[in-house]
């Protein structure tokens, strides 16, 4: 035995190297998995960035490529990385540089790209002699003070460089564009996050280092895509274990086209190609698994995913888009493995290790650069109290100097006799002579108080670890008000717990509700502003008898309180209500709320549920309860007010209002009364009211207005109207019986209803043929309370005024 292992070592001489071939490819596979591991596939938590991209990143700094720099040609980038710093094919290169200019693929991408860098498609990028590219602002913030010594660098593959281990990286990068790779034996793929968010995060984990991850949850919802479109999960478990599946949805809408309904696929799942997407549905309608399909059409554009999904006649599109997320990937999985190396060693992370992490390593940075600044200013300061003293005695300098047979001797000369070191006398040899003048004297006393400032201030920071933090805080503040946006992804509850309200984005609409009880929802934009006197547009095409009784401006996600005859109250949300088009006569009130044996009376829309409530009633009964009385919504309702049993009087206006706000009360025989809001006590749910304002004969109320604004509108039913100054109506007690409002007559017709405007207001009158016209006050002068009024909408014959809306400059209405 002792021979055979003496044997190879002979032939160690002839270049023979002993070796147990089992142990070999044990330590080359396990050297090659730690080489993929940390060097290619798995970005730091550090600065978020794998070797290729941090190594792209440096070259086209160090080449000059930055922010409002000319573009230079991509081959030049792949030519710097690949001869300096990363040893590996060029495809490697490009296909890492094109993935982080593509907006797509990166949440905030890090190069600008010019020419073409693939698509959503799956298209590819044009070869790298034809596309340019530079640094986007944002990459700026993961090189930033990178020269202030903060960084380790490292000798490059043939030791002829220095190449960073990590870059400052100030911004959070993990978190906000994530990463995926598979190494040996482990893969990565963390989604992309909110940068406001993510930067709240961290500010409220410096503020707070024991918060919770159900705390940071509350900051940090969910990951945002590039791509839009809708995330559901257990976000708490993910962020907790750093490991969890997502549901990723595409965003999907309904539209009209050609008198059938079309589904319109506008964002797609993250990752997702969209040519397979569209190639995938028509397989699905070709083999009958969507059915009512009659056309599938890619309308994308640049930057713009529009798929449409044109459908028979009478089709359900709710069907389709269900068979859509069950069949195709529209719907599909993103598993989430939060791995990274942390100190060079991978490590699966949850949301506060990240948050850590990217404190901890920003304070190593901040403290670097503090040191470095320091160091300088310290030096400089050294040059600066040198210089002073030579200017003190600059007669003795310059002779001192023009003795001296050389450099050297005027040097040692200068040490000497004026105490200097060696780095102030070779400064003040130096010096030109146009620094001798008292005006850089003045300056370099100035440049010593400032160093001696800021020196202060800097060993300051060294000295305590809270200025550090509070540099962090600022940083990532100044993150967030320079490259902070809204979320593009939204967040929804488990699939199986999806309602409208996910789906339905928070936008200003109109409600209209009918007399013989029909209600729907359309957009604001479907009524366009016309003069005085216009004819309108049709609003609905209502069945024989119908008219729209009421119309409500208001947001999708507030909340609709429907008053019965009953003197009930029940609720729904804005998005609850069917979005119909302007033709369509909606769907019936009784079905939505479940009714029976009762008719809904008002309607009105609340934001939240603070303030009070004011009714009145046509006998001009007024009541004022706590909107917080309603803030728990029941499916059968509750009691608003106590009304007759004989239903000899009725609600006639609902509003919320403020404390010391003043209302009106306008009757049909043209009488109205202003009286300050706290007149009326606070009651509960079951009284009836007090008296509001004393009537005449068959005289009735028909408006309830807040005096919010300059004016008062008034219109009647034979659609004449005026505008009057609120001042013109005296204010008084309640129970009054009113001042004149309009003159009352034949020509005019009975007083229908008053709103309070301002001068920048629009209105939307309707009629009871389901006319709607939109106008602006502009075009409505003001005149007195006696005055009959003008024209203000050209009714058909047999129609009829029976309602006016008040639209706010800034969309909102009453």
């Amino acid at each position: 035995m002792t021979e055979e292992k003496q044997k190879p070592i002979e032939e160690n001489e002839k270049g023979v190297i002993p070796v147990e071939v089992s142990e070999e490819m044990k330590k080359a596979y396990l050297d090659y998995a730690m080489s993929v591991i940390v060097s290619r596939a798995i970005p730091t938590v550090e600065d978020g960035l794998k070797p290729v991209q941090r190594r792209i990143l440096y070259s086209m700094y160090m080449m000059g490529l930055k922010p409002g720099s000319q573009t230079k040609k991509c081959a030049r980038v792949v030519g710097d990385v690949i001869g300096k710093f990363h040893p590996h094919g060029d495809v490697a290169v490009y296909d890492a540089l094109v993935r982080m200019a593509q907006d797509f693929s990166l949440r905030y991408p890090l190069v600008f790209g010019q020419g073409n860098f693939g698509s959503i498609d799956g298209d590819p990028p044009a070869a790298y002699r034809y596309t340019e590219a530079r640094l986007m602002r944002i990459a700026n913030e993961l090189l930033e003070d990178i020269e202030k010594e903060t960084v380790k660098f490292s000798p490059n593959f043939d030791n002829s460089l220095k190449e960073p281990d990590l870059l400052p990286g100030k911004l959070p990068a993990l978190l906000l564009n994530g990463a995926s790779g598979i190494a040996v034996g482990m893969a990565t793929n963390i989604p992309p996050h909110n940068l406001r968010e993510v930067c709240d995060g961290i500010i409220a984990y410096i503020k707070n280092p024991e918060i919770t991850i159900e705390e940071l949850c509350n900051i940090i919802n969910a990951p945002d895509f590039p791509t839009g479109g809708s995330v559901s999960g257990d976000m708490l478990e993910l962020y907790k274990t750093g490991k969890g599946k997502l549901l990723v949805r595409g965003r999907t809408s309904v539209e009209k086209l050609k008198n059938k309904d079309a589904i319109v696929v506008t964002e797609i799942p993250y990752m997702l190609n969209k040519t397979i997407l569209v190639e995938q549905i028509a397989d699905l309608i070709q083999n009958k698994k969507i059915k009512d399909v009659s056309d599938l059409r890619d309308e994308s554009s640049k930057g713009k995913i529009r798929i449409v999904l044109e459908l028979r006649k009478g089709a359900s599109p709710d069907f389709v888009i269900n068979s859509l997320y069950k069949y195709t990937r529209l719907q599909d999985s993103f598993n989430v493995n939060f791995l990274a190396l942390v100190g060079g060693q991978p490590r699966i992370l949850n949301l506060r290790n990240v948050l850590e992490e990217y404190v901890k390593y920003r304070k190593i940075i901040i403290a670097n650069r503090t040191k470095f600044e320091l160091k300088k200013s310290k030096d400089r300061l050294e040059i600066v109290d040198g210089l002073l003293i030579a200017l003190k005695n600059i007669d003795a300098v310059i002779d001192l100097i023009k003795k001296s047979k050389n450099a050297t001797e005027a040097l040692e000369g200068l040490i000497k006799k004026f105490e200097l070191s060696r780095k102030q006398a070779q400064a003040v040899l130096e010096t030109k002579l146009q620094q001798l003048t008292s005006l850089e004297h003045d300056k370099l006393k100035k440049e010593q108080a400032e160093l001696k400032e800021k020196i202060a201030e800097l060993e300051k920071i060294l000295a305590d670890i809270k200025e550090v933090l509070k540099i962090i805080v600022k940083e990532v503040n100044e993150l967030k008000n320079k490259y902070g946006d809204n979320r593009k992804t939204n967040v929804l509850k488990r699939i199986s717990e999806i309602s409208e309200k996910d789906l339905v984005q928070e936008k200003e609409v109109v409600v209209t509700i009918t007399d013989k009880g029909y209600c729907k929802r359309m957009d604001t934009k479907s009524y366009k502003e016309q003069r005085r006197g216009g004819k309108g547009v049709i609003g609905s095409n209502l069945a024989t008898g119908d008219f729209v009784k009421q119309l409500i401006v208001c947001s999708t996600h507030d909340y609709l309180m429907f008053f019965t005859s009953r003197g009930r109250v029940l609720w729904l949300k804005a998005y609850d209500i069917p979005e119909a088009e302007r033709y369509s006569k909606g769907k019936a009130i009784i079905n939505l709320l479940g009714l029976k044996d009762e008719i809904i009376t008002n309607v009105i829309s609340v934001k939240s549920f603070e303030d009070d409530l004011f009714m009145a009633t046509k006998k001009g009964i007024v009541k004022k309860i706590s909107l917080s009385e309603f803030s728990k919504p029941r499916a059968s309702g509750i009691r608003a007010i106590n009304l007759p049993a004989d239903n000899s009087d009725s609600l006639i206006g609902v509003e919320v209002v403020k404390k010391n706000q003043e209302v009106s009360l306008a009757t049909k025989k043209g009488k109205a009364i202003r009286f300050n809001s706290d007149d009326v006590r606070e009651s509960g749910r079951v009284s009836y009211g007090v008296t509001g304002i004393k009537m005449d004969g068959d005289d009735e109320v028909v408006s309830l207005g807040i005096l919010n604004t300059e004016a008062i509108l008034t219109i009647t039913k034979n659609g004449y109207g005026k505008r009057t100054s609120v001042s013109d109506y005296r204010k008084t007690a309640r129970a009054g019986k009113g001042v004149i409002n309009l003159k009352v007559s034949e020509k005019t017709g009975d007083v229908v209803s008053t709103i309070s405007v301002d001068d920048k207001d629009s209105i939307i009158i309707t009629t009871g043929k389901g006319m709607v016209i939109r106008t602006s006050l502009e075009n409505i002068r003001v005149m007195g309370r006696a005055a009959q009024g003008v024209r203000m909408v050209k009714l058909h014959e047999g129609d009829y005024v029976t309602d006016l809306i008040r639209v706010q400059e800034n969309g909102e209405g009453e």
